[in-house]
């Protein structure tokens, strides 16, 4: 009885240590970050200016990957068969933290740091989702905790994973599959936004898919009884899924593109390819709906006459909440304050809203309480869904633009390439980077993250939504 007495004591008077130890931890990590700062905006800016789009990112991956090895981090390059795809890890054992950052633009946002629409280059990409922001931020967080696992302070692995592609081909999705994070403890991410929260929301898991119609070709005056239209196969099939519409929860969104449908007015078109997007608030929703999608391209299919092939691309998991480790970053949170911004800064924000035809009510750098977990009805995707679905995702949203500012919109490229920006991508490292030190520091915080993970997770497996065979990376892009 007394030895068990006498270990309960060690323990608590250990974890008692630990907890003294801890604040002072997280001022040298905040020091370290604001040591790097100069050289954190300097990477952002030059992947802002870069503009690099899904898998074209080789420029905007070295950047951070050169800046990894140059502050002593095991570098593995082209992982998952992605050229642009990179590892940066330090130290060694358990455990494991992971924390996300990506690189890509989005095309044909270009903008200059101006708070009207102003292009840098018409018709060119920008980072209009904050991307070069994300990776900067993250990287900041990974290389102050590296410093303090080299110092001996911490003890562990933290593994950056250089993530491309979100935008359009989902790159996590070949690095899942590729097994790449499935030995992490927690993995942290972060997100460009107009506020400051630790994020307790889901989002919407999603497929996406093309459909192609063959027809035959004819004369479309003289002979159109011998053609059978690929093109009219695939306008019914966007009249089906819009009547489909009236049908589907509140949750679901459905959206496509025309890609190619004929050339000529008077030729009966015998190919037309249509792309596709399905989401829902939760995957088995969403493939339910996508069943009665392809019915309908079924159906069209007959109606027109014409043969048809569906073709998966790609899909994603929704989030899978980790409130524990949101109550973690949330403290942090409420440390570090809120994001204080000048009257030039102000004034931008409030000509930015004028700009997109927002109420011109500033930016909001404020820290708010931990949001209750709800059942959303909107929202958007992303491929930080399915690694939370292998590991505890701890989330992260910073503010780096206005209230009300357009997402994917040349308004966030102007936010992020100036000091809203910069502010934002400063604050989400030290915000990552502290909570970062809970996760190595004290000893059951993992545990309870993990206990929420399993609970939440149930025995649903995750299977990665991906066709066989290697990434859809262009042969022109195969360099690096």
């Amino acid at each position: 009885m007394r030895k068990r007495f006498l270990t309960g004591l060690f323990c608590i008077a250990l974890y008692a240590a630990i907890q003294a130890q801890i604040p002072d931890l997280k001022s040298r990590l905040i020091r370290d970050i604001d040591d790097q700062s100069e050289q954190l905006i300097r990477m952002s800016d030059e992947i802002w200016s870069l503009a690099e789009t899904a898998f074209e990112e080789h420029q905007s991956s070295e950047i951070l990957a050169s800046y990894a090895e140059q502050m002593g981090m095991r570098v593995q390059r082209g992982v998952a068969d992605i050229p642009t795809a990179f590892i940066a890890s330090y130290g060694s054992g358990k455990p494991i933290i992971g924390i996300l950052g990506e690189f890509d633009a989005l095309p044909g946002v270009s903008q200059k740091t101006l708070p009207e629409k102003a292009p840098l280059k018409d018709g060119a990409p920008g980072h209009g989702c904050g991307h070069n922001m994300f990776g900067a931020g993250s990287m900041g967080a990974a290389v102050a905790i590296k410093h303090l696992i080299e110092s001996g302070d911490l003890q562990g692995t933290v593994r950056f994973y250089g993530t491309p592609a979100e935008e359009k081909y989902f790159g996590k999705l070949y690095m899942a599959r590729a097994g790449l994070f499935d030995d992490l403890d927690v993995c942290l991410d972060w997100h460009p936004g107009a506020q400051i929260k630790a994020v307790v929301q889901s989002n919407l898991a999603l497929v996406d898919f093309q459909v192609e119609f063959f027809g035959q070709s004819a004369h479309a005056a003289l002979d159109p009884w011998n053609g059978r239209s690929a093109s009219d196969g695939l306008e019914i099939y966007t009249v089906g899924i819009n009547y489909l519409r009236e049908h589907v929860k509140p949750s679901v969104r459905i959206h496509y593109h025309t890609e190619q449908s004929g050339s000529v007015a008077n030729i009966v078109p015998d190919y037309a390819r249509i792309w596709t997007r399905v989401r829902d608030n939760s995957l088995q929703g969403m493939l339910s709906v996508y069943e009665r999608v392809k019915e309908i391209a079924r159906g069209a299919a007959i109606i027109a006459s014409v043969d048809y092939k569906i073709s998966l691309m790609s899909g994603l998991h929704e989030i899978l909440v980790n409130r524990t480790g949101g109550a973690i970053l949330q403290k942090n949170l409420e440390a570090l304050g809120p994001i204080r911004y000048t009257e030039e800064e102000l004034a931008f924000a409030r000509t930015l809203q004028e700009s997109t035809g927002q109420p011109k009510e500033g930016i909001d750098g404020n820290i708010y309480p931990l949001e209750e977990t709800h059942t959303i009805m909107e929202g958007a995707s992303s491929d930080v869904g399915d690694v939370s679905w292998i590991v505890p995702e701890i989330q992260l949203s910073v503010t780096t633009a206005p209230l009300g500012t357009p997402w994917h919109s040349w308004a966030v490229v102007a936010c992020g390439g100036m000091s809203i920006g910069h502010k934002g991508l400063i604050y989400a490292a030290k915000a990552l980077g502290m909570t970062m030190v809970d996760l190595l520091n004290e000893p059951d915080v993992i545990d309870r993250i993990e206990a929420e993970f399993r609970e939440r997770r149930a025995d649903i497996p995750y299977e990665p939504l991906l066709p066989e065979g290697p990434p859809p990376i262009p042969v022109d892009n195969m360099k690096g």
